[in-house]
């Protein structure tokens, strides 16, 4: 029998749609891991649409969650992945329940999508309140082994701007010397050599030799882009690089060509259904373009590889 991996994901939750907890619980099973999920908001719809309700989950209300998996000592975890926040003392739990977590796991691999904000036509502004941005920097990000920060939330977490790929790689390397080990930037404005329609993706991972020494290996994606706003990729991204992470450490460019590939296969079902439905020529509204995760499952399980990632 496979060792079962167990997953705790603090993410948001929604009754409809693909966003959060929601975007990374189905692939995370459909690729066997275990997968116990607190979700940080309880919300009928994400916040794209016209209307949404719903509740938030607070620090202490976290806190209480923890303790009753401690009590009955269950809070024995492989993996912790966390994404969108927006409350500071919430995100301060989280750091404390993971340095718990590692304590009694020192193996234990922390995956953080540091979400805060991101560029519209060159600009970056953050969606997050800016007391996030310390405790990000200060807390989260020391105690975080895969980190999946934009362009945007890269310079902001480095301090340092990104004009070019030697720039980009320069703040991999402040992010991996404040704790990751793997960073990948997962999406930026730098040009492709292949055209405005594509869009670099870069990842760095440090690996320790047994004799303690490390070698970095640095890598390129260049993904097609897609002409429509998405709701829930981050969260689909980060999910599926713990899982090809786990599958082939020491391997980024493996992990990445099949995370980005089966992104693309479920990001072209979702554009084609959704255009579809909203009939030629009309704009695809928020409910029509939900990620197509069910109809995707064979795309996540064994994503056939069309994205091919360059060793730099």
């Amino acid at each position: 029998m496979e060792q079962e991996c167990r997953v705790l994901s603090i993410q948001s939750h929604v009754v409809r749609g693909y966003v959060g907890n929601r975007a990374a619980t189905f692939p995370l099973q459909v690729l066997g891991f275990e997968i116990d999920a607190v979700n940080s908001v309880q919300f009928s719809n994400h916040t794209g649409y016209t209307h949404w309700k719903g509740q938030v989950l607070n620090s202490s209300e976290l806190h209480e969650l923890y303790e009753g998996l401690k009590l009955n000592n269950v809070n024995k975890y492989d993996y912790v992945l966390t994404g969108y926040t927006r409350d500071a003392s919430f995100l301060a739990m989280v750091v404390d329940i993971v340095q718990e977590l590692k304590q009694q796991n020192s193996s234990l691999v922390y995956v953080c999508d540091p979400v805060m904000g991101d560029k519209w036509n060159g600009e970056g502004s953050m969606y997050v309140p800016e007391d996030l941005l310390p405790i990000y920097r200060e807390k989260v990000v020391p105690v975080a082994d895969i980190i999946t920060p934009n362009q945007f939330e890269a310079e902001l977490l480095s301090g340092k701007k990104i004009h070019n790929q030697e720039e980009a790689l320069a703040v991999m390397d402040v992010l991996h010397s404040m704790g990751p080990d793997t960073v990948v930037i997962t999406s930026s404005d730098l040009p492709s050599p292949r055209g405005s329609d594509y869009l670099i993706a870069l990842g760095s991972q440090r690996i320790r030799q047994p004799d303690g020494s490390t070698v970095t290996e640095r890598i390129r994606v260049e993904m097609h882009k897609v002409d429509a706003v998405f709701v829930g990729t981050g969260d689909l991204f980060a999910a599926m690089l713990l899982a090809w992470t786990h599958k082939h450490p020491n391997n980024l460019k493996v992990a990445c060509e099949k995370t980005v590939s089966a992104m693309h296969h479920v990001l072209q079902r979702t554009i084609q259904c959704a255009k579809a439905q909203a009939g030629k020529g009309q704009k695809p509204s928020s409910a029509q373009l939900e990620l197509r995760m069910v109809q995707s499952k064979r795309d996540i399980e064994n994503p056939e590889i069309v994205v091919q990632a360059t060793v730099l």
